[in-house]
């Protein structure tokens, strides 16, 4: 691993400086209800009661602390890319407060403790106890590594310790899994930098007694006399619990608790070497990215159960693309990439995807605006109103009653820094391209990277070193990349290709430099025949980012547009520094059907696939940036 990667500049530090100027205060804001107009969130205020502090009842969804541990984690990480005294002042008065509501057992879960206390452990499969506390102790271990602080640390440990010392296979310990994943990927990055054995053999055990039988759900049901959303319907696969996880072959159930259970999946393989739970993760990662996911990278088609639907799937104006899924999707890739004797690029690309994409969608231009759900097509007066539409919100609210998405986008991209390389003995791969410096040890010495480039605007990405270290150097061609050109120290150097990263292996002297030159053309995309929704339709890509039509540029009815014979030399790239906070946009040549004459539903088509359209020129924005502009249509995929 680097020692160090700090973001220096470019596209990512100017979105990693909003997330902290302005995202995580206006968030901090908002746990605290001090945003008029938004969502009543009062979350810490549920700390307050808990802790005797404050009078008053629970408020909230039964996962409301989770807000307030990725609201901390992501202030950890802040931290990390920059001091600041007053977040951190902020940050250490919350962790005060979780300590003082902690009870003496380590148990922490404000619903139980101010609502509910006579139900603890219950209800695993619906009440979210060991959600919570696993977001609480993934928090707790980003605010000890950037800070070296220990009082949250230790607070979280109290409640490892509980959760250890009450779940397991042993005589003595509670059978149970939790409903919703997250306690196993936070045990064992507990046990990474604690190195307690208990919590690995604990997050094992959560992982392996899933999908056992009898199933455990059932047995809850039966023995509880209490509900908190409705009886348990049987559904095993909403939970991921229809099979053992090493049988699991495709995605299923709810997208974000999936995720959140593959990533602990292959966390696990990083520390155990089991072959066949490593087996299972490719194939569940082939299954969603092959056939479950949007060229966006959302995942999570359906809007009943936030949930996979089936292969090929992927209606765009309905589509649910939860921005959690996206965030969970980084996470699985980058667990995939330390779990892997070579990593293989694609995972890297699914990242990059979820960045520019899927994720980065989920928050507005000036920070203060956030989408759950993440659609491909937006249709006025039909989305976020109509029945079957209303999740796909047009125009992002600041805020939800389930606010389960927007910390968790402002953890992921301050946390960036620990997705740029990773390290293999003496090789280092980058597997992700932003202006950058990073330290590395390689057998005694240590080097620094510096990374320059205009990325994803533009396709040249350098390198300059400091220091003296024979290793590899792999860099990631991305698999959107027609050509890349290497050149070392102004010299062309032909390199050996390996998995999707091309390797120069050399005795590397201070002074080096090296250019990754990324042809950055617009790509036509079309979808496998399969995916029904997609067939006839065409959508487009620049490097990295998905683009798509806005209403605002090209006038209502988008689905009345066609491209034709469209080529990507058809197309004009020019960058608008002052438009959607600077962006190159494209323009081509488009048809469009005329407005329609009369009153009449129906009327004889006119011959020829063209007949009766009219040229126009269609401006492109990235995808990321729509919905800045005001209510209005949008769409990815456009008519042949």
């Amino acid at each position: 691993m680097t020692n160090t990667t700090r973001i220096t500049g470019g596209f990512w530090a100017r979105t990693q400086e909003l997330v902290m100027d302005v995202v995580l205060p206006f968030q901090g804001a908002l746990l605290e209800d001090q945003v008029p107009g938004a969502a009543k969130s009062h979350a810490i205020e549920n700390f307050r009661i808990a802790a005797g502090e404050a009078e008053g009842a629970f408020h909230g969804m039964v996962f409301q602390d989770s807000d307030v541990a990725k609201w901390l984690e992501a202030a950890a990480y802040a931290l990390a890319v920059r001091p600041d005294a007053a977040l951190e002042e902020k940050a250490d008065s919350l962790i005060a407060l979780l300590g003082r509501a902690q009870r003496e057992d380590g148990y922490i879960d404000t619903y139980f403790i101010v609502k509910e206390p006579e139900r603890k452990w219950q209800n695993l499969r619906e009440c979210h106890e060991l959600y919570c506390a696993g977001h609480l102790i993934e928090a707790a271990v980003a605010y000890y590594e950037a800070t070296g602080k220990d009082a949250f640390l230790s607070i979280m440990q109290k409640t490892a310790n509980l959760i250890c010392d009450r779940f397991g296979p042993e005589p003595g310990k509670k059978r149970g899994i939790p409903g919703h994943e997250e306690i196993e990927l936070a045990l064992l990055r507990l046990y990474r930098l604690t190195g307690e054995r208990r919590c690995l053999e604990t997050a094992r055990y959560f992982i392996d007694a899933r999908g056992a039988e009898p199933d455990y759900f059932a047995e809850e049901a039966a023995a509880c006399d209490w509900r908190h959303w409705g009886p348990y319907n049987g559904d095993r696969r909403y939970a991921q619990n229809h099979a053992p996880v090493r049988e699991q072959k495709a995605a299923a159930g709810h997208a974000v608790r999936a995720l959140y259970l593959y990533t602990a999946m292959a966390d696990l393989v990083g520390l155990i070497d089991d072959e066949a739970l490593f087996s299972s993760c490719v194939n569940l990662w082939q299954n969603i990215t092959q056939r479950q996911m949007y060229l966006t990278g959302g995942i999570g088609a359906s809007a009943a159960g936030e949930a996979f639907s089936a292969d090929y799937d992927l209606p765009n104006d309905t589509a649910y693309a939860e921005t959690c899924a996206a965030c969970a999707l980084v996470f699985f890739a980058r667990r995939l990439i330390d779990a892997s004797i070579t990593p293989a690029a694609e995972y890297a690309d699914v990242i990059e995807k979820e960045f520019y994409n899927g994720a980065l969608a989920g928050m507005q231009l000036d920070g203060k605006k956030f989408f759950y759900v993440n659609p491909l097509e937006s249709v006025p007066g039909v989305s976020g109103v109509l029945e079957g539409y209303k999740h796909a919100l047009p125009q992002r609210p600041a805020w939800f009653g389930c606010a389960c998405c927007p910390p968790n986008l402002a953890r992921l991209v301050l946390s960036l820094g620990r997705y740029l390389y990773s390290q293999s003995g003496s090789t280092i791969y980058c597997h992700l391209f932003a202006e950058s410096e990073s330290r590395f040890k390689i057998d005694g010495s240590t080097i620094t990277l510096k990374m320059t480039t205009g990325y994803p605007w533009k396709g040249d990405v350098d390198f300059a070193f400091e220091g003296n270290a024979h290793c590899t150097l792999a860099l990631r061609i991305p698999g959107w990349c027609g050509s890349a050109a290497i050149t070392l120290n102004g010299e062309a150097l032909e390199a050996e290709r390996r998995c999707g990263y091309a390797l120069i292996e050399r005795d590397w002297q201070s002074g080096d430099t090296l250019r990754l030159a990324l042809d950055m053309r617009v790509t036509l995309v079309e979808a496998n025949p399969h995916v029904r929704e997609d067939a006839g339709r065409l959508a487009v890509m620049r490097g990295p980012l998905v683009y798509c039509l806005e209403e605002a540029d090209n006038g209502p009815e988008l689905w009345n547009v066609s491209l034709g014979n469209l080529t990507p030399a058809d197309f004009t790239e020019r960058f608008e520094p002052d438009f959607l906070g600077g962006v190159v946009t494209l323009s081509s040549p488009g048809k469009r059907r005329p407005p329609w004459q009369g009153d009449t539903l129906y009327r004889p088509a006119a011959p020829g696939a063209d007949a009766g359209t009219e040229a126009c020129t269609l401006r492109w924005i990235p995808y990321y940036a729509w919905s800045n502009r005001g209510l209005g249509g949008m769409c990815v995929w456009v008519r042949r």
